[in-house]
């Protein structure tokens, strides 16, 4: 076992987590950051003295693309976050394995924003082809490019179904078991993309909206 560190952002989100994961793993660490890109780059700068184990970016996030349900798995082949775009090589081997487990799995890009998104900002970004957004994933995976990286989130709101709507705690339990069933392949995924097998990528430019994200 290579070692994992899973980061959420949400102690309901890391609680989860934890829940589902195999007992007796040492080697196996969830941590709360707290919501946002700040608080995301206050635990990223802790990675610095961490050793190289891979790291997963896990809990809730909103889709920009029409064609994501409540439940779904995004497992992003990119973070984008402010005008940069941080590649994820192992997100077909992760998808994989979370649907050899049942879950309903996406691939695409994911940008981190400093905001709840809605109506016609959410159509905006995913005219830009961003398939979802979190708050989190960004900073830590600009501290994470020595270090294989996952970033999955567990789709709560869409297009069709937005943030404050009644049904938007039912959608938060059941978003809730389905993260307790990603931590054991979050387990089996960094087994096998252990820091053996990184291959450090630098971050690279991509398309800013034409109007700027705050």
């Amino acid at each position: 076992m290579s070692g994992l560190l899973i980061c959420a952002a949400l102690g309901v989100e890391a609680h989860a987590i934890r829940r589902g994961l195999p007992a007796h793993l040492p080697d196996v660490r969830v941590v709360a950051t707290g919501i946002g890109p700040r608080r995301a780059a206050r635990a990223a700068a802790r990675l610095a003295g961490e050793p190289v184990t891979p790291v997963a970016v896990v809990g809730f996030g909103g889709a920009l693309d029409a064609r994501l349900r409540p439940g779904d798995v995004l497992v992003a082949d990119e973070v984008r976050f402010r005008g940069r775009v941080h590649p994820c090589p192992w997100a077909a081997l992760l998808a994989e394995e979370l649907a050899r487990a049942g879950l309903p799995v996406e691939v695409g890009p994911l940008l981190t924003v400093d905001h709840l998104v809605r109506g016609a900002e959410r159509r905006r970004l995913a005219g830009q082809g961003a398939q979802a957004v979190d708050m989190e994933s960004g900073p830590l995976a600009r501290a994470a490019t020595d270090r294989p990286l996952a970033a999955v989130r567990v789709i709560v709101d869409t297009p069709r179904a937005p943030l404050l709507r009644p049904a938007t705690l039912a959608r938060g339990l059941a978003a809730r078991r389905t993260l307790g069933a990603v931590g054991p392949v979050l387990v089996r995924w960094a087994a096998s993309a252990g820091p053996r097998h990184t291959t450090p990528r630098e971050p690279v430019p991509f398309s800013l909206p034409k109007e700027p994200l705050p």
